[in-house]
């Protein structure tokens, strides 16, 4: 056996799809390679491959294929949205760590959205004041929702403007101010946050702007696939991302970094680890050389003396890097930011991922219809 193969003998040799076999290597369980005679051309490690190909051969129980299924991303969607692709986050060919050192969100929606220029994330004129933050939110998008017409049917075009529309009031419900210009502006305003300050949350909402199918971009492809309004299809997304699985990692983060201010940053990976908890703002499954959203956003941000010593332990005890948790837990707390930031900013940027997994639902004129399988006791 040769040491590395080529795309089309790694998939006879695993009978997958392509997508299948893009998602391993994504996820760390493949090794890739460019091919020396054609670097357009990638090559796979053959060892990575005979292993798969081993314990997919000795056979797995009907809910194990399931349980594979929904966490490695199968049954696919094909999406031209974004990607990782060797270690780096891609939206639609760019590089979203390239973007984000000088595109602002509304540029970034031009990129993910297809979009020849900028949208503006103007809420509608007819929006009364209302608290800020995080209920704020899912009140503000559920309004909408039951107001918005359904997305069957309507242009690319229709769905990008409305849903500019519901991106700004989700903006200014989470403390925008109201007004032209960037909604990173708008926000840093809001939170009375000066240009530095700024800069850093415009970087971090395109960084979090999309990433794959993720399960809150999966809920809101499932919502458009119905033709549920778009604010429905956003709310679908927001209230996927506040489990703590996913967006709502953002609370254990800044509860980790407090408990590291209180009994030092040992005692509390110890202490978190010891509860038989996953720790934590460290590691990512895509990205086993490190989360290069959290490498851009903390190169633009001081980071406190607390959570120096919480990567310095973090990484003595269990090797990983910080991810972007890690990172938006740095922002919020070097820039005095509400203690709910991360979430926000989380759902801020996520919107624009949202809108455009929408758009393309949309467009493909499918509809999602997962299976489920029954294990219950029959009468």
């Amino acid at each position: 056996m040769s040491e590395w193969l080529s795309r089309q003998e790694a998939l006879e040799r695993l009978r997958v799809r392509p997508q299948t076999l893009y998602a391993y290597v994504s996820r760390g369980r493949i090794g890739m390679r460019p091919d020396e005679t054609d670097p357009r051309r990638s090559q796979y490690r053959a060892d990575d491959i005979a292993a798969l190909a081993t314990r997919r051969a000795r056979g797995r129980s009907p809910s194990a294929i399931a349980e594979s299924a929904i966490a490695w991303g199968e049954p696919s969607i094909a999406t031209s949205v974004s990607t990782v692709w060797h270690g780096r986050l891609i939206y639609r060919g760019q590089d979203a760590v390239a973007l984000a050192k000088s595109a602002t969100l509304e540029e970034t929606a031009a990129v993910l959205w297809n979009l020849a220029e900028p949208m503006v994330f103007k809420a509608p004129s007819s929006q009364a004041p209302h608290p800020i933050g995080r209920a704020s939110a899912f009140a503000q998008l559920a309004l909408l929702a039951s107001q918005g017409r359904p997305s069957l049917g309507r242009s690319a075009t229709s769905l990008c403007a409305e849903a500019a529309q519901t991106i700004g009031a989700l903006a200014q419900s989470l403390g925008a101010a109201a007004g032209k210009g960037p909604v990173h502006r708008s926000l840093a305003q809001g939170w009375s946050v000066d240009d530095a300050g700024a800069e850093a949350i415009r970087c971090a909402l395109v960084l979090l702007a999309d990433h794959e199918l993720n399960a809150s971009t999966f809920a809101a492809r499932v919502a458009a696939s119905t033709g549920a309004a778009p604010a429905a299809c956003l709310l679908a997304g927001l209230a996927t991302l506040s489990g703590p699985r996913h967006g709502g990692a953002g609370e254990a983060v800044m509860q980790l970094a407090e408990d590291a201010a209180r009994y030092g940053a040992d005692a509390a990976i110890r202490r978190w680890l010891g509860h038989d908890r996953p720790l934590p703002a460290f590691g990512h499954p895509l990205y086993p050389e490190g989360d290069p959203r959290a490498t851009a956003l903390l190169a633009a941000i001081p980071v406190d003396e607390t959570l120096q010593q919480l990567e310095k332990a973090a990484m003595s005890m269990t090797g990983a890097r910080p991810n972007i948790d890690f990172a938006l837990a740095a922002l919020t707390r070097g820039l005095g930011l509400p203690r709910d930031a991360p979430f926000q900013l989380f759902a801020l940027g996520r919107s624009v991922g949202w809108a455009a997994h929408m758009v393309e639902q949309i467009v493909s004129g499918s509809i999602i219809r997962p299976r489920g399988r029954y294990e219950g006791l029959l009468p």
